[in-house]
């Protein structure tokens, strides 16, 4: 299955991690890849260190926001890496769920190239879960997906500016 959790609220990532819980709690091998996220103390990384070996976090970029209109090529060469590790973890099956977080993102921004995504997505055995992450899905995406689930902001406190907390956004 196929699974695309996308939209313009909050919560994405935190509802690909209680499915990566849910996972590792039946046994299953868990590999997440984070597009465009790195070099910042993310809570999760340190969680996934207590369910190793079944679960394995990768940052997948740098700290700085990628500027949409402009990406650094360095953003560019992790998000190429990202899609490179997430090709062999499928070509040797090293993962019953794989999460691609803001791998939509990465594609929306042009750090990868959506058909180049929709390739892996029709590699994937049939005995490995996919969870994509992050907004604007598109039409091609939602249409090769199982499941869609978006993500609709009606307020977030980020209009008073509070921007990031330590345990509860990063």
């Amino acid at each position: 299955m196929i699974q695309v959790y996308t939209g313009s609220g909050k919560g994405k990532t935190t509802a690909a991690l209680g499915l990566t819980l849910r996972a590792v709690g039946q046994g299953l091998r868990v590999k997440f890849i984070m597009f465009m996220k790195g070099d910042i103390a993310y809570g999760e990384l340190e969680s996934a260190k207590r369910f190793e070996p079944q679960l394995h976090i990768f940052p997948m970029g740098r700290a700085e926001f990628v500027d949409r209109n402009d990406p650094a090529q360095i953003d560019i060469e992790w998000a190429r890496k990202g899609m490179a590790l997430a090709r062999e973890i499928v070509k040797n099956k090293g993962a019953d769920l794989l999460i691609l977080d803001e791998a939509l993102v990465a594609v929306d921004y042009k750090l990868i190239a959506e058909s180049d995504l929709i390739a892996l997505l029709d590699s994937v055995p049939e005995n490995i879960e996919i969870v994509l992450t992050g907004r604007g899905a598109s039409s091609k995406i939602i249409k090769r997906a199982d499941l869609v689930t978006e993500f609709v902001e009606k307020k977030h406190y980020f209009v008073k500016g509070i921007i990031s907390r330590k345990g509860y956004d990063h």
